[in-house]
């Protein structure tokens, strides 16, 4: 299939814009807060077609609901993709797409550069599920094709991975799924896409927590699934959950019935009904809120970024500076090709000293906040080998970029002097 491109407005248009239009009862301008769990029926025959996935409409909120609707199709615009499934949190959306393409006993395969949370969920929790991760090296991409098997039935990269600025080959990974006729799924989180959309690279569904850049604020947890309605879950019998007769439809085939909605339809009338993961309400509008501003502020995060990391790699207590826009990084070239219009906020750096010395510098910064969250308009300072990462063994941490030494940084909006100013003296 060809590849969708972007709509023809503007990104910025699109962010203020897409998805939304006049409340038509009352006329307001912005998005409502519709703070309800069910919806009235015209009369039987409507519940009777809603039910039975014959007409679009608002049954239960655990489902579908107008606030959250508008941010679904906001988020599908922006990544240039067919249609979204809103969830309450990263996790959850990582797994509602699982939830519809695997099965007892299936496998994938996964970069083992990745936020520490996925890891452990990957590695540990789908377990329970019967399913089996496979994490390789994508920067090797002969990794990638010697782990397929007869069982694999999809590859998940980060595009910009948390938190040790590894920039993924994703169109190398995408020729690799599509020759083994799997989905590659892309979680765009760190990225945006202001910087990357990855649909446009050969990717078949992006995630986003959207509790980060986003959303923007700090306040509101959310997760996108973002189908790009171009992958053919009927090409084979490898797919049931989206290409079979679904029984408690009474035998509906998702992919025949609704073609390059499948997955998206799937992920409301079955991944949310019966798992729950439900975004509220609430956090639907805050997050809409926040994508209205979102280039604005990626330009402010990336701008600071280049600022802060290119003091860090001039300081004498610093061992090392992981930030993809650095001529120094080994992602540079690549962050060139698949970043447009800046490098990303969150980035890592090794404090000389190793764990201990990374705890204090934690420890000693004042305007930077000390907490486990992304993409806020505040910087924020972490020690993943403590926190995040601290579930992981020494060699997966070392792996996925969050030795003793590291110290993550997710750079905000505010004045870079003052930032620089906060790190110097913490770092002594």
């Amino acid at each position: 299939m060809t590849r969708r491109k972007t709509p023809e407005y503007g990104f910025e248009t699109r962010m203020v814009h897409a998805g939304a239009q006049p409340e038509p009862v009352t006329g307001a301008r912005q998005t409502p807060i519709f703070q309800n769990t069910s919806y009235v029926f015209h009369d039987a025959d409507d519940a009777a077609s809603l039910f039975n996935l014959q007409s679009f409409g608002f049954i239960y909120s655990r489902l579908t609901n107008p606030t959250t609707a508008v941010l679904e199709e906001r988020l599908a615009s922006l990544e240039g993709g067919r249609g979204t499934t809103c969830s309450a949190s990263g996790h959850s959306a990582q797994l509602l797409a699982f939830f519809a393409i695997m099965e007892p006993g299936d496998r994938f395969i996964a970069s083992n550069k990745l936020y520490g949370g996925s890891v452990t969920q990957f590695g540990k929790t789908f377990q329970k599920f019967g399913w089996h991760c496979d994490f390789v090296d994508f920067d090797e991409p002969d990794a990638i094709t010697n782990a397929l098997t007869p069982k694999t039935k999809a590859i998940f990269c980060e595009a910009l991975a948390n938190p040790g600025g590894v920039v993924t080959d994703i169109e190398a990974a995408a020729a690799i799924a599509r020759e083994a006729g799997i989905p590659l799924i892309v979680d765009n989180t760190m990225a945006t896409p202001y910087l990357c959309r990855p649909i446009e690279w050969g990717a078949d569904i992006v995630l986003h927590s959207t509790t980060k850049f986003l959303s923007g604020n700090g306040t509101s947890m959310g997760g996108a699934v973002v189908d790009s309605g171009l992958f053919d879950w009927g090409q084979n019998d490898r797919f049931p959950g989206l290409a079979a007769p679904e029984p408690a439809y009474h035998g509906l085939n998702f992919w025949e019935s609704f073609g390059d909605m499948a997955l998206t339809m799937h992920g409301h009338a079955i991944g949310l009904r019966d798992l729950g993961p439900t975004m509220a309400p609430m956090n639907a509008f805050q997050t809409i809120l926040g994508i209205e501003s979102l280039a604005m502020r990626m330009q402010r995060h990336c701008e600071n970024a280049m600022k802060v990391a290119t003091f860090l790699e001039n300081h004498a207590r610093v061992a090392w500076v992981r930030y993809a826009g650095l001529p120094s990084s080994p992602y540079h070239a690549r962050a060139q090709k698949y970043l447009s219009g800046g490098f990303g906020s969150v980035f890592t750096f090794g404090v000389k000293g190793g764990y201990e010395a990374g705890l204090k510098v934690v420890e000693s910064c004042c305007l930077f906040s000390h907490l486990a969250n992304i993409g806020d308009a505040r910087s924020l300072i972490l020690h993943p080998a403590s926190t995040t990462h601290r579930q992981l063994t020494t060699e997966q941490r070392d792996t996925a970029g969050a030795g003793d030494d590291v110290i993550r940084l997710s750079i905000g909006v505010e004045t870079p002097e003052d930032l620089i100013r906060d790190l110097n003296e913490a770092l002594g």
